[in-house]
């Protein structure tokens, strides 16, 4: 009961706050307009700004905890290969084995899974979320054009290499994860316990700014979660029936369940897991991004397919992280 109860409690929030969204779109309290302005306003400024601020509470980048983070990695590739072999053999259309294959590992944790974290774990658990968007973000992206462009008989598609990278650079979250980082890292530097060096942070000398950016950060995953919930779209496509099946366990039960099962079995070994399983439900268990289905369709993809991967794993996420977060609980690692 108490396992049960902790999920709920964790995604009922998320839940109700999509819900909301949704709501205000179906009765026309706001529009489209409003919804795509105030998705701009969290990608661009409350995102980046909560962000900058999770990571900017990191006391000593020295106390990462490594091992998470090449975990997070190795698991996306491992998720990559897998999946490849997959649309190799059981995909036909080539625009639709490019869409399946960026679904299976392109998690939609700017969100849903901060969000996520957030009603689930420690603050170190949401340090190390902040920290592993500025590594999974761009790899995310890369990986994505590879898989776009890995069945096109044109090499890129309508993207070149360079555009995307120049758009990763451009990225506002990445912009605020290297900001952070970097402040981060110039903090680590200064010898604290000298007295002769008087130690700059802004919540010391600037308080108003600080407040002032704590407040900004509050407004990200609230706003993100309506955002996401007006601008959501239920429609169904029988001739994709089988592609959005496929993809959607990719994402949403194959990828979690096996990164986050060999994770526990890792937990009973190195005490470096503790406490980092909300960042890794965040990161292996989110519904896919929204923004897979444009680069979809710059690449020539099958724009239709991603769209649908993207309505079909936000809903059963909804039952898969509820599964998720009561097992966790229940193995006493959440």
């Amino acid at each position: 009961m108490d396992a049960f109860l902790f999920a709920l409690n964790a995604v009922l929030p998320i839940i109700i706050l999509f819900v909301f969204g949704y709501l205000l779109k179906h009765f026309k309290v706001f529009n489209d307009i409003f919804f795509s302005q105030l998705n701009k306003y969290v990608f661009r400024i409350a995102l980046p700004v909560l962000l900058f601020f999770n990571i900017y509470a990191i006391n000593d980048l020295s106390n990462l905890n490594w091992m998470i983070i090449i975990y997070a990695v190795a698991g996306l590739f491992v998720i990559f290969f897998l999946a490849l072999l997959w649309v190799i053999l059981f995909v036909k259309d080539s625009k639709q084995k490019g869409v399946i294959l960026q679904a299976s590992f392109r998690s939609n944790f700017a969100l849903i899974g901060l969000p996520l974290a957030q009603a689930l774990g420690s603050e170190q658990a949401i340090e190390m979320m902040s920290i592993l968007f500025a590594i999974a973000i761009p790899l995310n992206n890369i990986m994505a054009v590879v898989s776009l462009s890995l069945f096109q008989k044109n090499e890129f598609g309508k993207v070149s290499p360079k555009a995307i990278f120049i758009s990763v650079l451009k990225n506002p979250l990445i912009i605020a994860v290297f900001i952070g980082i970097f402040v981060v890292a110039i903090r680590s530097f200064i010898p604290l316990n000298t007295e002769d060096i008087r130690v700059f942070t802004i919540e010391n000398q600037l308080p108003f700014l600080y407040k002032s950016i704590q407040w900004i950060s509050q407004t990200a995953s609230p706003l993100a979660l309506i955002a996401l919930g007006g601008q959501f779209e239920i429609s169904v496509i029988k001739k994709l029936k089988n592609q959005i099946i496929s993809g959607t366990l990719w994402r949403i039960v194959i990828a979690p369940g096996l990164l986050l099962s060999i994770a526990y079995f890792m937990s009973l070994r190195y005490n470096q897991f503790d406490n980092m399983f909300p960042a890794l439900v965040a990161l292996f268990a989110s519904p896919v991004a929204v923004s897979s289905v444009i680069m979809a369709s710059e690449m020539d993809n099958d724009e239709q397919l991603a769209g649908q991967l993207v309505v079909w794993t936000c809903i059963g996420s909804v039952l898969t992280i509820f599964m998720i977060i009561v097992v966790l609980r229940s193995l006493n690692v959440l």
